[in-house]
């Protein structure tokens, strides 16, 4: 068995190895300069049960495969039920409602393949590195690309973070709830599942709320979809109605961005790391990542499927904000279904929130070399939870001022996502390809080929989504 699963709360040298030290050796230090610390101890008792899980390697049953996953799953489904937040969940709303039933079916899943390709890059890195995002960009480019990482990330959480509010508020005002009630309460929540001061805690919490995504799997049931016309749009994948429009650049770029963008990185990588999950994990990470994926392509989906009566009966979507659609989808689903709908974004938009400014509170840490873990207490690691949750206060702030640009406020969140994804692919092209980092988990061949691929198109997708929003009148 690897000395790295059997580190326990009573050997203080094995835990201090199994934090600082990967397969590679990277950033190597002693138990007797690296002390022990209540973040250790919790850590040690997550890897202790995964060795006794993991047991005798080459007679891994299947039950005991199932227990390992469930163990060391987290990151993966978390960022990207996280990513299906609430902008995200109307990008698709008004796909389903303004094309209904065809081409942006099957261009959902191919979004979908590319993220899964750019975040098994992520998982790999923070499994071999122990490291995260922020912290290895620092590192190795320099502390110039390393606070501009950070500067760039933490902009387009914030501004993000208030698009987050702005749908758990427009959720919850389907039911009457008052604007203040709804972000007091969102912030409430953070606050009470950021508090348990236990990684492993915070996750299971969070993944309970991210499944709740799933609450448009029955609204889309309740439409009675046409499955011969949804067999029939992925086999064929037939033509995008109407051409490539300035209006259809914008839905396919904006249901990009519903699927790649920032912080993903910065939040999968810190989580790993924060797992102590280790290289010999790797292939549970990717299980991880490709559940996470199928869960949340499924999801999008049924968002997609949900609003296709609204394109059927010909109702115009175009101006539509959050509750708008649950209430133009209660004649169709009726009050249970159009109420599921409506707490659908309210689900996407809190566990959003607490993904995206927990990403903020990692890379914040990485980069000032201050505690940054969910399991560290409060007093170890305050610059961490100050960020955490002061970002997510002001965010919630923002949007209970009367009057405020919130629409420029979202167009302001596309146009910072365009700037900030060419840089963030490239640094983590550049990592998984630095031997000196990765030893031998280095990209391949065809790994590489994957991922240039899916950075040159995001790239492009990104540069043409910002073209279109900035000059419509660019194309016809």
């Amino acid at each position: 068995m690897d000395t790295r699963d059997r580190t326990t709360p009573s050997t203080p040298s094995n835990i201090a190895v199994s934090r600082n030290a990967g397969d590679t050796g990277f950033d190597m230090r002693s138990a007797e300069t690296d002390p022990l610390t209540g973040e250790d101890i919790s850590r040690a008792r997550d890897r202790l049960a995964v060795a006794r899980a993991r047991g005798n390697v080459q007679a891994l049953k299947s039950w005991r495969w199932m227990r390992l996953l469930w163990l060391l799953a987290g990151p993966g489904v978390l960022v990207f039920l996280g990513e299906n937040d609430a902008p995200s969940m109307l990008s698709y709303a008004a796909t389903g409602s303004q094309f209904g039933i065809g081409f942006f079916l099957p261009f959902i899943l191919v979004t979908f393949l590319a993220a899964w390709i750019v975040q098994e890059m992520t998982v790999r890195l923070g499994s071999v590195t122990h490291r995260g995002h922020a912290e290895l960009i620092f590192d190795r480019f320099g502390p110039f690309w390393g606070f501009f990482s950070m500067a760039d990330l933490m902009l387009g959480n914030f501004l993000t973070l208030v698009t987050e509010f702005i749908g758990i508020r427009a959720g919850l005002s389907y039911f009457g709830v008052p604007g203040l009630v709804a972000v007091g309460g969102a912030i409430a929540l953070i606050l009470a599942v950021t508090m348990t001061r236990r990684y492993w805690t915070w996750e299971r919490i969070l993944l309970g709320l991210a499944l709740f995504n799933g609450l448009f799997i029955p609204v889309a049931l309740m439409t009675h979809p046409d499955w011969r016309a949804v067999g029939h749009a992925f086999i064929t994948w037939g033509p995008l109605p109407g051409g490539l429009g300035s209006q259809n650049i914008l839905l396919m770029m904006a249901d990009i961005g519903a699927t790649v963008t920032p912080w993903m990185l910065f939040f999968q990588q810190g989580a790993t790391t924060d797992k102590g999950m280790q290289p010999r994990d790797v292939s549970f990470g990717r299980w991880d990542t490709s559940i996470g994926t199928m869960l949340a392509a499924m999801f999008g989906i049924a968002v997609v499927l949900a609003t296709v009566p609204l394109y059927s009966h010909g109702i115009s979507t175009e101006n539509y904000k959050g509750a708008q659609f649950a209430q133009a989808l209660e004649p169709y689903v009726g009050r249970l279904g159009s109420s599921l709908f409506a707490l659908g974004l309210v689900e996407a938009g809190l566990v959003a929130a607490i993904s995206i400014s927990t990403s903020s509170g990692y890379a914040f840490g990485e980069v000032m070399h201050q505690a940054h873990s969910l399991n560290r207490g409060i007093k170890e690691a305050w610059p961490f939870y100050l960020t955490l949750l002061g970002s997510a206060v002001a965010a919630g702030a923002i949007v209970l001022i009367p009057h405020a640009p919130l629409e420029f406020i979202v167009l302001i969140v596309n146009v910072i996502a365009v700037l900030a994804m060419p840089p963030a692919l490239l640094f983590l092209l550049l990592l998984v390809n630095d031997r000196e980092v990765m030893g031998d988990s280095v990209n391949g061949l065809w790994l590489n080929i994957a991922g240039i691929t899916v950075t040159v198109l995001l790239i492009i997708a990104g540069l043409g989504y910002g073209v279109t929003t900035v000059f419509p009148k660019l194309i016809g």
